[in-house]
This record gives C-alpha cells, structure tokens and sequence, in this order.
C-alpha cells in the first residue's frame, strides 16, 4: 500500500457492463454476477463461504446524492461439495448480491464496479451508462472504456495513473471514500486567528490563499486549483477539531441522539454550501488581480443573480451598452444536471460561461452544453480527464481571463 495513491483505498477493483441476462437477474431471486472469475485476484480460493459487508451505491445524473444502501457480497465456491464428494476437481467460484434498492435502479448497460477495501469491507457502485459518473468511475480507475460483461480486475493500483490528485479526490468523495488528510501544522495559527468557531467564507478563503506563495497573474488556472485544495485541507483540519470538541461537550449530558443528529447536519451543510463559496471567493481574488472590473451576484431579469457579470452589472443594465462586450460566468464546484439552471439568468448574453471543477463530465452532457450555447471552462490540469475529442472545445481560465480582458478594452460605439 502506497501513501497517495488509489493502492491505499483499494487492494483491487473489477468493472464490467451489466448485461441485459444480468438486468433480469438483479431483480429476481437468483443473485449473482457473472463473469467474476478474476476476482480470485482480489478474493482468493476460499474452501467456506466469505461475506464481506458492503456499501452498495447507484449514480445517475439526476440524482443529486447517490442512492445507497448496505448488505453483503458472499464469495463462495458452487462446485466445493462436488469437490468433497470426489465428483469434481473444478472449481466455480461465484458472487452473491442481495436485493437492495441500487439493484432495483440498474439496468443493461450500466457500468459495475466492485471494489475490496483494506478493512475487509466491499464497495459496490453502479452508474448510470452514458452519464458523468460513469466516465468519472473510468477515469479514476485509468480505463478508457468497458464494453465486456466480464469482470476486468486490477490488482495494481500504485502506477503514475493511479496517483490521487484534485480530480481523484473529487471522484471518490463521491463514492464515499474519505481521502484523509490533515494539516495541524496550522491548525493552532487557525485557532488562535478564529477562536472556537468558523470565519466567514471570505475570510477563510483568504486565509487559505495567504498559506500559500502563489501569483495569480503567472498561472491563474494552477492558483485556482491550488487554493481550492489548501482550503479544503485547512477547513477538514479546522472542522475535525471543531467537531470533535463539541462531541465531547454532548457526551457530559445525557445521549441524546437528535443533539447529535443536528450537530452532524449543521456541519454536513457548512461543508456544501462552503465549497461553493469557496470558489467564488477564489475567483473574485484572481479577477482582482488582473485588473479584471465585475460584478458578483449582481441582480438581472426576475431578480436572478449571476454570479459574476463582466464589465458589471451597471454596463448589463444599460442599453446602450453593446451585449458583444458582456459576459456572464456561473461558477459550480460540480454540475451534473445543475447547468440548465444558469440558461435563463442574463437574458442579454446569449453564450454562457460556466466554470466547474467536475472532472470528466460525458460526451453527452457537453453536447447538450454546446447546443444550449454554455461554454465549459476548467482548470488547465482537469483537461486531461476529458476525452480526448472534447478537449479542443474545453476552455481554461487564462482563456477566459483573456476574454474578459479584450471586451473590457474594446471601443464601445
């Protein structure tokens, strides 16, 4: 197990294609996945029967979380009482499933991916066929397409693909797996600047940016990335302390389990809506460096608030002003189906920017994207998790920057 890379979350995956047998199967009585012969790899030759607990999850793009549920996958060997009888010296081992709601969603087609934790637990993800989280899932695990209904096993994990970086991170945080990462170093500076609770957004963010030594102007799409990840390791590190304080105070009166319930929600929620804050701050940062005028969530049409409008809100709000010389940016952490919703909110500018940290999002969404006039914009270092023929359509932030720039200076007549 290698620190830093997929190796120290798994110790083996498989993946295949559910089949359109299989379909059938997952929603009847008979529970089992064919084409699971590699998985000697990962589960060995056991003479008993082995049942691993396992986290179940289906991802679509639809759903906003992953419908989940938990039970166990059971390795057994069909042919061992043949075996003790002398009738046979085959084997046939096999994989059993429960009936769960996640088998219920699947269908011909999707993607499965079964994986063996180093606690001696299984995840098991089904996605959607056609969708984000599919590619994402293929991504991560450095394959460029699964069409088999048998199972392709890795074992081997710890290659230069299998690093886990921001894009990893972001993927298997959505799968449930918690990448843990700390930084105590500055955990007392934290304490002692905020006290015993959280700062606004902003200041947070600027805190993040002041930890590290990074010019905005020389490479914007790397600043980005880098704060984005500095804060999330400062605020985890802040959050853990903070958490675990309050527990402690809980547990001197009496359980109560709705106390903790709440206490886990509010912090659950601190965590989402920070995220998006969080990017939004670091933007403001880097057009403010580049001498770049805006307006944040300024108010359009029907009271809607883009994020950010360039030159500003003042110029959309003029009509003498020439639309060619607008731009609008939206700024989501992740999209799935969310993009739709920035398609009617400046009604002046025709072509939307829309700037994300999702990696890997299909061919198909960003299809739809280009025919509703949305142009994607990443990071420079998150290109690379797209295929290769949605690339060249991609734009990074110096891109847009530089867009912003030209209409600012552009003759307005």
């Amino acid at each position: 197990m290698k620190r830093g890379y997929l190796s120290e979350y798994f110790e083996g995956i498989g993946m295949k294609r559910i089949s359109a047998v299989e379909a059938d199967v997952l929603h009847s009585n008979q529970h089992e996945f064919n084409g699971v012969t590699g998985f000697k790899a990962i589960l060995g030759e056991p003479q008993d029967k082995v049942r691993y607990p396992t986290r179940f999850l289906y991802l679509g793009d639809d759903d906003q979380e992953p419908i989940t549920s938990d039970g166990f996958l059971t390795w057994y060997d069909a042919r061992q009482k043949g075996r003790v009888a002398g009738n046979t010296n085959r084997s046939e081992y096999r994989l059993y499933f429960p009936t769960s709601e996640v088998s219920n969603r699947s269908a011909s087609g999707d993607l499965l991916v079964i994986g063996k934790r180093h606690d001696g637990t299984m995840l098991a993800v089904i996605a959607k066929c056609r969708t984000t989280s599919e590619q994402q899932l293929l991504w991560l695990f450095g394959l460029d397409e699964i069409t088999d209904s048998i199972f392709t096993v890795k074992v081997d994990l710890e290659s230069t693909r299998d690093e886990v970086g921001f894009a990893a991170k972001a993927i298997l945080d959505q799968i449930g797996v918690v990448v843990e990462e700390d930084a105590p170093d500055f955990l007392e500076q934290m304490l002692t600047q905020f006290g015993s609770g959280f700062p606004k957004t902003f200041v947070f963010s600027d805190f993040a940016r002041r930890s590290l030594q990074l010019n905005p102007i020389d490479d914007p799409d790397l600043a980005l990335v880098a704060w984005m990840e500095r804060e999330e390791l400062l605020f985890k590190t802040l959050e853990r302390h903070l958490l675990a304080a309050q527990i402690r105070e809980l547990q001197k009166v009496e359980i109560d389990t709705d106390s903790y319930m709440k206490l886990f929600m509010s912090f659950q929620q601190r965590r989402k809506s920070r995220a998006g804050s969080a990017l939004e701050n670091h933007m403001e940062e880097i057009f403010s460096s580049h001498r770049i005028t805006y307006t944040r969530t300024g108010v359009t049409e029907r009271g809607l608030k883009p994020d950010f409008i360039f030159p500003g809100i003042s110029n959309y709000r003029d009509p003498q002003f020439p639309a060619t010389h607008l731009t609008m940016v939206a700024a989501k952490t992740t999209c799935k189906d969310r993009w739709r919703q920035i398609l009617n909110e400046a009604a002046r500018i025709p072509e939307k920017h829309l700037l994300t940290l999702e990696p890997s999002i299909s061919q198909g969404q960003t299809d739809e994207m280009k025919s509703e006039r949305v142009q994607l914009v990443l990071p420079q270092a998150l290109h690379e998790t797209y295929a290769e023929m949605q690339r060249g359509w991609l734009m990074s932030l110096a891109d847009l920057l530089a867009i912003a720039k030209a209409r600012q200076s552009a003759p307005r007549h």
